[in-house]
């Protein structure tokens, strides 16, 4: 196999999710945890990602904040299994096994392959180890129901922390292995 990893990049409330119940994400962009410029190291993950992974519910409402898909200089792919697909050229819709998709992007030459989300797309993916690395940005808040970053079969799978940013609002952003 490439050198291509798989990361996991995301935020996460305290107690695990990913989003409220209805799927928005509203806490993420609270004014109690404003920190000027502060890109919590998006931009520099950006420079060593040239392809995106994302379930279609992601998709959904990535598309609900305007009518350009904004990561328009990767490659990116939406899993689904819908019939009733949009015409998107900055996109190609994923419907065949997942477990041979994976497998043969990771072998293909390229930068590392940023795994966005949701719930459903990050449990299948770690479930399977396919997941290289995570990059969980810990925000201070529970939200007590909604999605998790990970949901669906029971696996174990054990990590270590490798590196860990503190930032002055709160935030935690732990990467693992």
């Amino acid at each position: 196999m490439a050198d291509r990893k798989i990361i996991l990049y995301s935020a996460v409330s305290l107690d695990g999710f990913i989003a409220r119940e209805d799927g928005s994400y509203d806490w993420l962009h609270d004014e109690d945890y404003a920190d000027g410029k502060e890109d919590y190291g998006y931009d520099s993950f950006l420079e060593n990602i040239d392809t995106i992974l994302m379930g279609f519910n992601t998709y959904k409402d990535i598309m609900s904040h305007g009518d350009v898909f904004p990561y328009h200089r990767t490659k990116n792919y939406v899993f689904t299994q819908r019939l009733d697909l949009p015409d998107d050229p900055d996109v190609e819709f994923i419907q065949d096994d997942i477990h041979e998709f994976i497998k043969d992007l990771k072998s293909q030459p390229g930068k590392d392959i940023w795994l966005v989300g949701g719930g459903q797309i990050n449990s299948i993916l770690t479930e399977h180890n396919y997941v290289d690395e995570f990059i969980l940005t810990y925000i201070p808040i529970t939200l007590g129901r909604g999605i998790r970053l990970l949901h669906g079969n029971a696996f174990d799978h054990r990590y270590k922390v490798y590196h860990t940013v503190a930032y002055p609002n709160g935030f935690v952003q732990l990467y693992l292995k």
